[in-house]
């Protein structure tokens, strides 16, 4: 039997609010009903509930190092555009075209009139400039639209982007960004300029924003499903985010709490939440909520004591102070920590009635509640402390010219100055373990894993409770009789049912799926199994995206890391000409000290080093890197990268092209439409790719088939594919695996199915099917070659990815050890280009001198190279 935990007047009962006071003061969790009911306190329970917040706050403080401290940021509030998509019912920020012109204001403030208040700002002190501005206004308002085109920017963002650079440079303030809804793209091209972001989550009650006379009723932006997606985006990017919630907009008890637990979830996925703002609505003239009345100031309180409870101890809470009358020692109390930003120049243009109190009298408020008030910067101290990824290496000296290295928090006595906004210098210094394709250093090391295993990628117990749905099988009740007889007879007929049916294929059913696959092979491309003799050359593996599945990426200050000079790359592929290589094949991390035309950089020095030489290089996400960093378009810089050199893109960063599974794999690398994004705007500008599948993590066969469809509707449009690879997933020394997360990589009967299947779904349309030696061995290859496949990949050379995720099959292959992989199939084996033509006589006569070995396995080192 169980009784409700509120009266028939909507009240708690007493014995539902006793008991969540004690578990509140006992520090159990709390469940979201019960939360509910504490909102509700009032009286000597809010004076209870409010005792036990404080004391969780000040254990908090406690074990950050600054006990009894409350912070504010000193900043200027630069409204950028108050034009806005959105049609919020409680907004006097947002206004109309006209009403701008005839007040003889522009669409947007000129640089002008930011510098002019950034430069003002610096003068009295002040380290932030709060860039607040309506979203994406030019989809709304043509005359946003003019603004941009006749002062030449693409969009809103691309203008946030150069003005932040600006005040960067000109003024040395930091840029904290509130632009709305972003997009993970959007947050690759904003984190380079801005050590912070922010956008209100307000609530994830929906009504508010379906139903009609909702306050958010007409405002896309305002879905909470979007602006999660925006807070999970934000994490995945690693970008200190600022989010919280607007209490009194017309949401229940119930409603509010689950906006906190929907904040604290996102905050415990990513870690990179940095401050929740619990702000009280405030009616305002002239407004469709303008009869709602206020938030009661206990309401505030209670949400600020919940807010506490759940977020914990470790969490930064701010209550606005100019939103309160003369009330600041009840929200010391409840648990905050922080006043948020306040100016000593400019107003606060979202609650323009409501002037920020003096910082003299903040200083002064909070001493009379037992707390000193120091000044931090717009990115929390935390974040200045961790450093990568949380912070791009070009706005490392702005914010270290004004942080205090032992604490975090500001330097109240720095005045900020401006500062060149720059790729850092020597990016192509050689550095490091570039021997790494002969062996893995152990030493220095004392496990199996890095040493913020439990930080950078995420909080593992949330990725294992988003794992769990996914990772359950499915039932069948498909005929796969009948499913294998569709496939013999025409294998474009299959239904998504029927291909399901064979990817769970087994025993003689799995048989008689592969000598089907087999069968279309042969008709599709003959027996010829073709190979290419090819050099991987992994440039750097210096990188901080966070891939739960790769071994590979190493901080800088990692005993294996490495990067390569440009003279090392191109000595590279030299030698690999010398033994008759047609393509280098060029990936690397995402280190942050490249610039985004480091790129350009690599392919112009092979290019000039082998002018024959087919470069095959930059996976999606390295495009969407260089994209970011430079400020050009994907398609923009796509173009120069062919200008430089880039012949054809490989189709990795795909591992599984559904997100469900993608955000599990990985806590930063690019969603699966910008993915896509990437691979058809290469085609598009007849620059070729391979594509690819990573299985046996976290995923299902009704994965697999997703994904082997939308590969299948890409090559339909495009032509653009040339082939479409398997990669089976090594576990051994990958952090998801590790972790209890994933599983040990595909049986034999997942390589057979999915080698199988790809054969038979993308049929006609990708003919050749590629299967990896280096990660199944010869025999595991073989194999692979009865079930469909036609393609061996390349002889490498030397290959440092999966070697490092724990491979046992060898980073090298001879011509003559692939032949012999094609004989013990049965079938002859013949080399091909990247695009599979024919190889020059030349060429092939190199690498039969030379069986497509190196001369020696040695790294190209300059002398006297030093460790990072």
């Amino acid at each position: 039997m169980t009784t409700s935990a509120t009266s028939g007047t909507g009240h708690p009962t007493e014995n539902s609010m006793r008991r969540a006071l004690k578990r509140a003061r006992d520090g159990v969790a709390l469940d979201v009903d019960e939360a509910a009911v504490l909102l509700r306190a009032r009286g000597a329970a809010l004076d209870d509930l409010v005792a036990s917040a404080g004391r969780v706050r000040d254990a908090g403080l406690e074990a950050a190092g600054r006990p009894g401290v409350i912070t504010y940021s000193k900043s200027v509030f630069i409204p950028l555009t108050r034009l806005c998509r959105d049609k919020c019912h409680y907004c006097t920020f947002v206004t109309v075209p006209g009403k701008l012109r005839r007040a003889g204001h522009g669409m947007f403030m000129s640089p002008d009139e930011v510098l002019d208040i950034a430069r003002k700002g610096a003068a009295l002190g002040c380290k932030e400039a709060l860039i607040t501005l309506g979203d994406k206004p030019e989809d709304r308002w043509p005359e946003a639209r003019e603004w941009l085109d006749a002062h030449g920017y693409d969009d809103t963002l691309a203008y946030v982007r150069a003005i932040s650079i600006r005040i960067l440079e000109e003024t040395g303030l930091l840029p904290h960004l509130n632009p709305g809804v972003l997009s993970w793209t959007d947050f690759q091209r904003l984190k380079p300029v801005a050590p912070s972001m922010g956008m209100m989550l307000e609530t994830t009650a929906t009504r508010l924003w379906s139903e009609p006379g909702g306050p958010h009723h007409g405002s896309p932006d305002k879905e909470p499903a979007v602006r999660l997606r925006v807070l999970e985006d934000a994490g995945r990017s690693s970008v200190p985010f600022t989010s919280g919630l607007l209490i009194g907009i017309g949401e229940t008890h119930e409603e509010r709490a689950e906006s906190l637990f929907a904040l604290r979830r996102v905050a415990r996925a990513y870690h990179g939440v940095q401050e929740l703002i619990i702000q009280n609505f405030r009616a305002k003239p002239d407004t469709a909520m303008r009869g709602m009345p206020d938030a009661e100031l206990d309401e505030l309180v209670a949400t600020v004591a919940v807010a506490r409870h759940l977020m914990g101890p470790s969490a930064c809470l701010q209550a606005p102070p100019n939103l309160v009358d003369d009330e600041y020692e009840r929200l010391i109390a409840a648990g905050i920590d922080d006043w948020g930003g306040v100016s000593p120049l400019t107003v606060d243009h979202v609650n323009p009635e409501r002037p920020w109190p003096a910082i003299d009298l903040l200083r002064e408020r909070s001493a009379a509640a037992g707390f000193t008030l120091r000044e931090r910067l717009c990115v929390y101290p935390e974040f200045v402390r961790r450093g990568e990824p949380w912070l791009d290496p070009r706005l490392r000296p702005h914010v270290a010219a004004l942080a205090d290295p032992e604490t975090g928090l500001a330097r109240e006595d720095a005045l900020p100055r401006g500062l060149p906004w720059q790729e850092p210098e020597e990016a192509f210094t050689s550095s490091g373990r570039t021997d790494l394709h002969r062996t893995i250093d152990t030493e220095g090391r004392t496990a199996d894993r890095r040493d913020d295993f439990d930080e950078v990628y995420g909080d593992w117990g949330a990725l294992r409770e988003a794992a769990a749905p996914g990772m359950a099988p499915e039932r069948l009740d498909t005929d796969v009789r009948a499913a294998l007889a569709t496939a013999a007879d025409d294998p474009t007929r299959l239904t998504d049912d029927e291909a399901l049916a064979l990817l769970h294929a087994d025993g003689p059913a799995l048989d008689a799926l592969t000598r089907i696959a087999d069968d279309v092979r042969r008709a599709a491309v003959g027996d010829d199994v073709t190979y290419i003799v090819t050099r991987n050359i992994n440039f750097t593996n210096v990188c901080y995206t966070g891939c739960r599945f790769c071994a590979f990426a190493q901080r800088r200050t990692d005993a294996d890391a490495y990067t390569l000079s440009l003279d090392q790359v191109a000595d590279r592929a030299q030698q690999a000409w010398e033994v008759g290589a047609v393509e280098v094949c060029m990936q690397g991390g995402i280190h942050p000290d490249l610039p985004g035309t480091a790129y350009f950089d690599i392919a112009r020095a092979v290019k000039e080093r082998v002018p024959g030489m087919h470069v095959h290089a930059f996976s999606p996400m390295e495009v969407v890197n260089g994209a970011t960093r430079t400020g050009l378009s994907i398609r923009e810089w796509l173009t120069a990268a062919k200008e430089a050199g880039l012949d054809s893109i490989p189709g990795t960063a795909a591992e599984i092209l559904d997100d469900e599974v993608r955000w599990i794999l990985t806590k930063g690398k690019l969603p699966t439409a910008t993915w896509i994004e990437v691979i058809t705007t290469a085609h598009e500008l007849g620059i070729r790719s391979s594509s690819t599948m990573m299985y046996g993590h976290v995923d299902q066969p009704r994965h697999w088939l997703g994904h082997l469809r939308t590969l299948a509707g890409i090559q339909q449009r495009t032509g653009g594919f040339t082939e479409f690879v398997t990669l089976p997933f090594i576990h051994t020394n990958a952090p998801v695996y590790l972790a209890g997360i994933a599983r040990p990589g595909p049986t034999m009967r997942d390589n057979r199915a999915v080698t199988a299947m790809a054969r038979l779904l993308l049929h006609p349309h990708i003919p050749h099917i590629q299967t990896s030696w280096v990660k199944l061995g010869t025999q595991g290859a073989a194999e692979m070659l009865r079930s469909g496949a036609n393609d061996l990949g390349g002889t490498l050379m030397e290959e440092t990815i999966s070697r490092m995720a724990g491979s046992s099959y060898g980073s090298y292959k001879s011509v003559r050890d692939l032949t012999a992989v094609a004989e013990a199939a049965g079938r002859p084996a013949r080399p091909r280009t990247t695009l599979y033509g024919e190889v020059p006589q030349e060429r092939q006569q190199a690498a039969a001198t030379s069986d497509g070995h190196l001369p020696q396995l040695l790294p190209v080192l300059d002398q006297g190279l030093s460790h990072t």
